[in-house]
């Protein structure tokens, strides 16, 4: 099972400057190895492989001997980045691959080749030996090692080990809980527990007002401007850190005390296009929250479920199950027709979600998984489209 570890990292001047070469080298033939992409598409109509694609660099050392700047392996793990690119958006799980700027967030992934010695991450290279601040140990074998700076210039490293064991099977013996995920509240549960929303960009709108005002007043291009636009970018990194924090506890320990998490599958890409709600359902971290509940679940042998979006959770009486006609968002609690129950709009939500998950385990109901073809690692056209093959995914459920 492979878990992932994320750590602070202190460069010194020099190995700062040591990165900055390698983060150049990597972006420069990543945006020349998709400028060759697409130009190739177009006179060919075919696209390049992985294995081309690094059967360039030899050529492209000779041409420019600063690529030598950065670790051979780097450098080629940009073409199975860009495969994996082009992939993801052919199979519609993303957007097409764009080219990378160095103004924005840099990084550089190691395969092989790294370990912890002490207090030091030592890097292959002219890197070296880099102080990491670790929080926890590491266990496991080594697969991706990323080095990255941020916008605000804080270095970090993300590890991703194979520990070695299997996934727990999935198990439904024990608690259920529904969740509903709103604005005002930003988890509201079938327990009639409800989580305030922490609103962490209004909180910092302050301080960032002050800097962004501060950062428009510098000349461009000019020092100043250079300095104000970290500062402006230390806030962001403040709100993305603490909104972090905030789902990841909440997350824990939700998964902590129940053992089937169900949750709605809200469609936030389409809901942030209301410039009403744009602001405040970013600053939520809605699909983030459910990213951690689904693999910390899964990590636990827990069952994590997802309810169809337009399941009417909100108008279906949890009790008679009696659907009204209208449901207006100001009205925060209403009273069922049929059998005179007041329900909480929130926790009745939440309560219907729950069920709802219920009667689909009890039935057996599992998805389909669309898989494409699969070729040898390397030999994969970047820009073939994939044909996905409908297959089923036989998956055994223990209902209690």
């Amino acid at each position: 099972m492979y878990r992932a570890y994320k750590f602070r990292l202190y460069p010194t001047p020099e190995q700062q400057v040591a990165l900055a070469k390698s983060f150049g080298c990597c972006r420069w033939f990543w945006n020349h190895s998709l400028n060759l992409c697409q130009e190739t598409y177009k006179s060919t109509g075919k696209g390049l492989s992985r294995g081309a694609i690094q059967g360039l660099l030899p050529a492209l050392k000779k041409e420019y001997p600063w690529l030598t700047d950065a670790y051979s392996q780097c450098l080629q793990y940009v073409a199975l980045n860009l495969s994996t690119a082009y992939k993801n958006f052919f199979e519609k799980r993303a957007g097409f691959p764009k080219f990378k700027s160095k103004h924005g967030r840099q990084s550089i992934s190691y395969p092989a080749n790294v370990k912890l010695d002490g207090d030091y991450l030592k890097l292959p290279g002219k890197v070296g030996s880099i102080y990491c601040r670790q929080d926890r140990e590491v266990a496991g074998k080594f697969v991706t090692t990323t080095i990255s700076q941020n916008t605000d210039g804080k270095y970090y490293v993300a590890i991703i080990v194979d520990d070695g064991k299997a996934i727990p099977e999935a198990s439904t013996d024990g608690k259920a809980v529904g969740i509903d995920l709103g604005l005002t509240h930003f988890c509201i549960t079938s327990n009639g527990s409800k989580f305030d929303n922490p609103r962490h960009t209004k909180r910092h709108a302050k301080n960032l007002k002050k800097k962004q005002q501060s950062l428009a007043r510098k000349q461009k291009g000019s020092l100043a401007r250079a300095k104000a636009k970290r500062l402006v970018a230390k806030v962001h990194s403040r709100v993305s850190r603490v909104r972090e924090d905030f789902l990841h506890k909440l997350s824990r320990k939700i998964v902590n005390e129940n053992q089937v998490i169900a949750v709605e599958n809200l469609c936030v890409k389409g809901m942030v296009r209301s410039h009403n709600f744009a602001l405040a359902i970013s600053d939520c971290g809605w699909g983030q929250f459910c990213t951690m509940l689904k693999y910390k679940a899964e990590w636990e042998g827990k069952t994590y479920t997802e309810i169809d979006r337009f399941f009417p959770s909100s108008k279906l009486c949890s009790v008679c199950l009696n659907k009204v006609d209208s449901l207006p968002l100001d009205i925060r609690a209403w009273t069922c027709d049929k059998c005179q129950t007041h329900h909480d709009r929130d926790i009745n939500a939440a309560i219907n979600i729950r069920n709802e998950a219920l009667r689909i385990l009890d039935l057996g109901t599992r998805s389909t998984a669309n898989g494409g073809n699969v070729s040898q690692p390397g030999k994969t056209s970047v820009l073939l489209d994939a044909v996905p093959i409908e297959v089923g995914n036989p998956i055994r459920l223990a209902v209690g």
